[in-house]
């Protein structure tokens, strides 16, 4: 197990969870436009964002082994999934197929928090459930301004989903930190 006997660990493991999360925004709002916009990029810019939940796992290898790790990979892997099929229904106007899309989407969100709040004893459940909660509001709604060709909003979801990934990465990087301090 990982620990932090040091200021770097922990700056690394900040900047690390910082990008990640700042990747993970990106590429999912690349992904948004390419689905929507019918862009001839949309495999490789999904793939891309794809790679997201396995170097999410590679942290959490460092620190909580490989079978907690498969588990981020496959759920967060989920959550980026579901999202697309969203964006997908909606922009193919199957209400139904949409709302099934967001339904899924959201108790995956609610598992993710559930998951992370057992695995770190600093990771609050309720809380876990606000900040994915508000991370996928800001998704949909980001995508839904994008469909309506409401590009002002669309940035401005984005730019406040932004601001919300990174109080998840800091907030991911102070339960690791304080689980796993180092007691020298």
């Amino acid at each position: 197990m990982a620990s932090f006997p040091e200021k770097t660990g922990f700056l690394w493991l900040n900047n690390t969870m910082r990008m990640l999360w700042e990747q993970h925004a990106a590429w999912t709002r690349m992904t948004i436009i390419s689905i929507v916009e019918d862009l001839a990029d949309v495999e490789p810019v999904t793939r891309r964002l794809l790679r997201n939940p396995g170097d999410f796992a590679a942290v959490f290898r460092r620190f909580y082994g490989k079978q907690t790790a498969d588990r981020v990979e496959t759920l967060f892997t989920e959550h980026l999934v579901l999202a697309a099929e969203l964006v997908q229904a909606a922009k193919a106007g199957d209400v139904e197929a949409a709302q099934e899309a967001e339904r899924r989407w959201y108790a995956n969100g609610d598992e993710i928090a559930a998951f992370l709040s057992r695995i770190n004893p600093f990771w609050n459940r309720q809380e876990m459930e606000r900040l994915w909660r508000v991370h996928l509001d800001q998704v949909r709604d980001q995508a839904l301004a994008r469909l309506n060709g409401d590009y002002e909003e669309d940035i401005f979801f984005y730019d406040q989903g932004e601001k919300h990934v990174l109080k998840m990465a800091d907030e991911f990087t102070r339960g690791i930190a304080r689980q796993f301090r180092s007691s020298s």
